[in-house]
C-alpha cells in the first residue's frame, strides 16, 4: 500500500450550512406521554431547546475556526481518505501516541487532553514526558472515507492506521491508546501488528474478544447476539459473574441501538441522513446516559460542543458509514484464536462508571497488562471527564517505555 499525506483545512459550504438551517426549522416534532422526560429515550422538551439554541446561539463557522487552529492532515492509504489531527510534542524526546475516538464521538472528545499530552511541562507534567500525538476520525466517521466493498470490520483498521504512523508519518515505534471502539481496536492491533507498537493503553475493554464459555455452555442453538455471544452461561468466579451481569444490564436497557446498527444499519441511515434534529437526538441521548451524569451531562459537555459532534456527523453525511463500523464487525466476526493473547506492554485505566467496568484478571487473560489502575470516579468518556488523570496515567505508563522512538517527519 501507498501512503501520501497533505494538509488538510475544515471548510464546509454554505450550501450544507444552508440546508441545515432549513431542515431544523421545518422540523416535525412527535408527541410524547406527558412527564416521560428521558425515561423512554431522548427528552423532547431538551431536544427543543437544544434545536432552538442551535438556530440562533450556535456558529458553526466559529467551531470551525476553532478546529482549523489545529494541524489537520488527510492522508491517501492506498486510496482511502484518513483525516487525521497531527501535534508535535514539546520536548526533548516526544513519543508518537495514535489516539482513538469510539462510537458516537469524534476527534472533538480527545481535544481536552491533547495539550496535556504534546506539551505537559505547561499542565504541571515533565517536558520528557511529551507525546506528539495523531487524532484520527477513525475510517468511515466525520472528514475519513469509508471503503466501497463489504466486510471491512474493526479488524481491518489497524493495518490502515500502522501504515499512516510508519510510511506516512515516518514513526517506526509508536504507542496506541482507546476508549469504546478506540479500545477495541487495540485487539487486533496488538495481536496482527505488534512489531511497531510500544505500548497500548486502553479505558474499555469489550465483552467479545475470545470465547469465555465452558464446554457445557456451548450450545450451538442459542445465540446471544454480538456481546454476550461468547459469556459463560454460569460463570464460577464471582467477578466474572458480577462482570457478565454487568454486560447482560447494558445489553437489555442500552443495546437497543447497538442491535439496530449491526443487522440494519442502512434502513437507519435512511432517517438520519434526512433529519439532523433525529440524528442528534440518537447521538446526544447516549451522551447523556453512558456519562453518568444524566441531568446534569452538560456540566461535563457544553452545548457546543455536543452540536459540534453532531455536526460532523451531519456535515459530513457519515453516520451511515460510521455504523457500518458495528455491522460489518457482525457479519464479518473477528476474535482472539484460543488461548492467544496480546503481548505488547499493556496499560489499563478502569473507571467504575463504565459501561461494564473493567475486571483486571479479564485484562490479564487477554493482554500483557504492566499498569493497571482502578480510578475511584469516573465513566466511560473518561478521557474528557478525568482528562488531567487519564494524562498522568498516560505519562507514567510510557516512561519507561521510552527507548526505541524516533521523531517522526
Amino acid at each position: 500500500m501507498s501512503v501520501t499525506v497533505e494538509p488538510y483545512f475544515i471548510d464546509i459550504s454554505e450550501e450544507i450550512l444552508d440546508d441545515l438551517r432549513e431542515r431544523l426549522l421545518r422540523t416535525r416534532w412527535p408527541g410524547e406521554v406527558p412527564g416521560s422526560g428521558w425515561s423512554r429515550g431522548v427528552d423532547l422538551n431538551y431536544m427543543k431547546e437544544l434545536v432552538e439554541y442551535w438556530l440562533d446561539e450556535y456558529d458553526w463557522r466559529e467551531q470551525e475556526a476553532r478546529l482549523n487552529e489545529l494541524p489537520h492532515f488527510r492522508a491517501d492509504i492506498d486510496g482511502l481518505g484518513v483525516h487525521f489531527i497531527h501535534v508535535k510534542g514539546k520536548g526533548p524526546n516526544p513519543l508518537p501516541l495514535f489516539m482513538m475516538h469510539g462510537y458516537p464521538w469524534s476527534f472533538v472528545l480527545l481535544l481536552k487532553i491533547l495539550p496535556m499530552l504534546t506539551d505537559p511541562a505547561a499542565h504541571g507534567g515533565n517536558p520528557e514526558d511529551a507525546f506528539s500525538v495523531v487524532i484520527p476520525s477513525i475510517i468511515g466517521f466525520g472528514l475519513s472515507d469509508y471503503p466501497a466493498e463489504e466486510g471491512f470490520g474493526f479488524q481491518h483498521h489497524p493495518a490502515r492506521y500502522d501504515l499512516l504512523m510508519t510510511e506516512g508519518l515516518g514513526y517506526s515505534r509508536y504507542g496506541i491508546e482507546g476508549g469504546d471502539w478506540g479500545g477495541f481496536l487495540t485487539a487486533p492491533w496488538g495481536y496482527h501488528h505488534p512489531e511497531n507498537l510500544i505500548g497500548i493503553h486502553l479505558n474499555c475493554l469489550f465483552p467479545r474478544l475470545g470465547d469465555e464459555r465452558e464446554p457445557e455452555d456451548k450450545d450451538p442453538d442459542i445465540l446471544r447476539g454480538l456481546g454476550m455471544k461468547w459469556a459463560p452461561m454460569k460463570p464460577k468466579d464471582p467477578d466474572m459473574l458480577g462482570y457478565w451481569k454487568n454486560v447482560e444490564q447494558y445489553w437489555i436497557d442500552e443495546g437497543a441501538y447497538c442491535h439496530q446498527q449491526m443487522t440494519r444499519p442502512q434502513t437507519l441511515a435512511v432517517g438520519m441522513a434526512d433529519s439532523p434534529v433525529g440524528l442528534a437526538a440518537w447521538i446526544i441521548e447516549k451522551w447523556r446516559a453512558w456519562s453518568g451524569w444524566y441531568d446534569d451531562f452538560e456540566k461535563l459537555f457544553s452545548r457546543d460542543m455536543l452540536i459540534t459532534n453532531v455536526m460532523l456527523y451531519w456535515v459530513t453525511n457519515s453516520f451511515w458509514s460510521a455504523i457500518r463500523l458495528y455491522s460489518e464487525s457482525y457479519y464479518h466476526p473477528w476474535e482472539l484464536p484460543a488461548g492467544a493473547r496480546i503481548e505488547v506492554p499493556t496499560a489499563v485505566a478502569a473507571y467504575p462508571h463504565e459501561l461494564a467496568p473493567i475486571v483486571r484478571k479479564r485484562a490479564e487473560r487477554y493482554y500483557n497488562v504492566v499498569h493497571y489502575n482502578d480510578y475511584p470516579e469516573g465513566g466511560h468518556f473518561a478521557v474528557h471527564e478525568r482528562a488531567d488523570e487519564m494524562a498522568a496515567d498516560l505519562r507514567k505508563f510510557f516512561r519507561p517505555l521510552r527507548k526505541s522512538t524516533n521523531p517522526g517527519q
